[in-house]
């Protein structure tokens, strides 16, 4: 038992940190596209720390288990900043594909960032529905706060492509594959996988979702 839990907490902090590792790049892409709002170096890494960080950040707090990871462990931190460093310079290389890329950057860390969220909510022992909304928390939680820091609405606020119901699935794959006789590292490969095909797909086939209809 006791090592199954390890490789368990092994592959979440895996998730934590490839997640963390995207999140940061699309967050000073994020700042380097929106040109017009002239961020500097500061502003750059801010938005790139809560992108990276954010989702996270809350979902700890919720969980109500000690500080926040990101606090406690110093290579989240030095990981959001590597990404981000890198991300700003090489910035310039990517040039005008910077919109293909993030998308691509944005369908995996909502993927990556749900089953680490609900793979950290399961093994605290909660229920399904509380594990997939953490799960989902963690996803669009440092996107939503980097959209706000920037002045934009959040996007899983709004009418478009699939953004939360894609981490939707990817929780929900999950923690049906749990219940399968296949490995746990198996189990979140697929639950990625299902997630970020689902939130390309609708970008492809221009799925979206439908606004509610106004009060007259």
């Amino acid at each position: 038992m006791l090592p199954e839990r390890l490789h368990l907490q092994t592959l979440i902090s895996a998730l934590d940190f490839a997640g963390i590792a995207i999140g940061s790049i699309g967050g000073a892409l994020h700042a380097r596209q929106h040109a017009r709002y002239s961020y500097d170096i500061i502003g750059a890494f801010g938005l790139a720390l809560t992108s990276a960080l954010g989702g996270g950040v809350v979902r700890d707090l919720l969980l109500q288990h000690g500080p926040p990871l990101a606090l406690t462990d110093v290579w989240y931190l030095y990981t959001a900043l590597l990404a981000a460093a890198a991300a700003l310079a090489l910035g310039s290389i990517i040039g005008t594909r910077t919109q293909r890329v993030m998308l691509f950057i944005d369908a995996a860390a909502i993927s990556l960032f749900s089953v680490a969220g609900t793979t950290r909510a399961q093994s605290f022992g909660l229920s399904w529905l509380p594990a997939i909304i953490l799960g989902v928390t963690t996803a669009v939680g440092g996107g939503s706060l980097r959209d706000i820091l920037s002045g934009t609405t959040p996007r899983v606020f709004e009418r478009g492509n699939f953004y939360a119901i894609a981490a939707l699935a990817a929780s929900v794959s999950y923690l049906l594959l749990d219940q399968t006789s296949l490995s746990d590292t198996a189990n979140v490969l697929i639950a990625v996988a299902v997630g970020f095909t689902l939130r390309m797909l609708s970008v492809h086939f221009n799925w979206t979702t439908d606004p509610i209809r106004p009060v007259p």
